[in-house]
């Protein structure tokens, strides 16, 4: 898939989510197949204030793979005046996405994230403000909803003012901003505003298998998926997706070595990145996602509650093949 000059490989992305897609789980996932990986989500105000830690959020020193920085606001000259500080700044990314999605009531109380599902104009000037202050050359995503609830169904119009306004891509979450996360997902409100533009759109929502990303993208048609929480514990769910996807059988599934090695892998890197004093209480629920199918996962889950060092990480890993021998 080409976006403005930028080759984007086929095959499902890794969505952004605040506190959990981090540098080091954004690496992982790329090293595992996902097309591109996205930042949490950073506030375009806070970045105009000089807020250090919205800054944070967004640069990495060693990007694997294709990488996103999302933005969220509901400002488009405080968005414009963002994205030129990001520059400024030599944050480095590949591609600039902005939220219209995020259902958390201390963002859409604000304006942002789904409240602009309320406001298509708005999410217009969102995208033409972002679009002029990247110029022609860097591609600028969506991250958006079906609507804000059943009766403001207005992803359709919405995905147009963005298309019009230089948008490249859109990600749909197949849910009203009233669901929040509560199933089910819509796939025919996705395929509405799939076919309401001409650029490409994939698939987000409840994508936990090979089966549900297919599912996903013969039912609305789209171009591909976004895979968020159900690859945390299971990166090895971008390559399964992406060989059913492309037509070809599904690699075999990883060993228990392998399931560890890289939960190890991945909080080491936390704490280089952060420390551990900030790290392991964020570490704490990704290894939780590594002790899905374990016999004894619910005693596993509960000692990935109490890791404090780095070093607990591996007590922890010896307790796991201790149960699954």
């Amino acid at each position: 898939m080409q976006l403005r000059k930028l080759t984007i490989p086929a095959g499902a992305a890794f969505a952004p989510m605040a506190g959990l897609s981090d540098a080091a789980c954004r690496r992982l996932m790329a090293d595992h197949g996902a097309a591109w990986t996205v930042s949490e989500m950073a506030s375009a105000k806070a970045i105009t204030f000089g807020d250090k830690k919205s800054l944070a959020l967004l640069r990495d020193r060693d990007p694997h793979g294709l990488y996103a920085v999302q933005l969220f606001g509901c400002e488009p000259d405080l968005l414009g005046q963002s994205i030129a500080i990001l520059r400024d700044r030599e944050i480095r990314f590949d591609i600039l996405d902005l939220n219209m999605g995020c259902p958390a009531p201390k963002i859409t109380g604000g304006g942002a994230g789904s409240k602009l599902m309320l406001d298509p104009a708005l999410c217009g000037a969102m995208v033409r403000a972002a679009r002029q202050a990247l110029g022609e050359d860097t591609p600028l995503t969506v991250k958006m909803r079906t609507g804000w609830d059943d009766e403001h169904l207005t992803g359709p119009e919405v995905a147009r003012q963005c298309e019009q306004n230089g948008a490249d891509l859109l990600v749909v979450h197949g849910r009203t901003r009233e669901q929040m996360y509560i199933p089910p997902v819509h796939w025919d409100a996705v395929a509405a505003i799939k076919q309401a533009v001409r650029i490409p759109v994939f698939a987000n929502g409840d994508i936990t298998t090979p089966e549900r990303a297919q599912q996903a993208v013969e039912q609305t048609g789209c171009d591909g998926v976004m895979i968020g929480r159900g690859a945390l514990g299971d990166p090895w769910l971008f390559g399964r997706v992406n060989a059913v996807l492309a037509g070809q059988a599904p690699p075999a599934p990883p060993t228990l070595a392998q399931r560890m090695a890289a939960l190890r892998r991945q909080v080491y890197e936390m704490c280089e990145e952060k420390g551990e004093w900030a790290a392991m209480p964020q570490a704490r629920s990704q290894a939780m996602h590594y002790m899905k199918g374990l016999r004894g996962a619910a005693a596993l889950r509960r000692a990935c509650a109490r890791l404090t060092h780095f070093t607990d990480v591996d007590v922890l890993i010896d307790a796991v093949f201790r149960c699954n021998e």
